[in-house]
């Protein structure tokens, strides 16, 4: 029983030192949200939970592991008041403090008995179970048509972003040029007047 109680009490002090993080892109991964959270310490582990009931199974949510207690406080700090960047895209993501229910391999609590059964169609819970079940098939599509209307949106936004980038890089490289004294050099190499290379 000994051995329990400290199993849970290492547990308890896993999850002070985690953070909950949800409405994550569907495209972000495991390295891209450490990568994007080690600049406020140390990041143990990145769990990416994945939405069974959406398209794909895709993530939408990640459990992040920090080092200590402060690390995971000032993360959530920051994402509440500034956007999240995930590759180059502000993402309106929430952080908060995890609860123990949200990780797969917790503990048992001491005295703590779950039981499971099947209900009978004449049982008091049943259309109660048939209820839920029925919102749940309905919650699934509405966010599967969601997820996709996203991902659709994401992929234009990148593609937008990437245009806007080659872009900027290809003004750099012409301002470079002429700043840099190359158009001098090459108007002089073929005997041209260096207004004409301004035109």
């Amino acid at each position: 029983m000994e051995a329990l109680f400290e199993e849970c009490a290492i547990f308890e002090d896993k999850v002070k030192r985690t953070v909950y993080i949800d409405n994550l892109s569907p495209l972000a991964k495991e390295s891209v949200v450490k990568a994007a959270l080690d600049q406020f310490g140390n990041v143990i582990q990145v769990k990416i939970i994945r939405t069974y009931l959406e398209l794909q199974s895709m993530g939408r949510a990640a459990l992040v592991e920090m080092q200590n207690t402060d690390e995971a406080k000032t993360i959530i700090s920051e994402i509440c008041n500034s956007p999240f960047m995930i590759s180059g895209m502000p993402r309106p993501v929430r952080a908060r403090s995890p609860v123990a229910e949200m990780f797969d391999g917790r503990p048992r609590k001491p005295g703590r008995r779950i039981v499971c059964r099947w209900l009978e169609s004449s049982d008091p819970d049943f259309e109660v179970a048939m209820k839920m079940k029925r919102i749940v098939r309905y919650h699934a599509k509405e966010a599967n048509f969601l997820l996709k209307r996203q991902s659709e949106e994401e992929e234009q936004l990148t593609k937008e972003q990437s245009e806007s980038l080659n872009t900027i890089y290809k003004f750099e490289l012409v301002q470079h040029v002429f700043n840099g004294g190359t158009a001098t050099r090459l108007a002089k190499h073929y005997k041209m007047h260096i207004a004409d290379v301004h035109q």
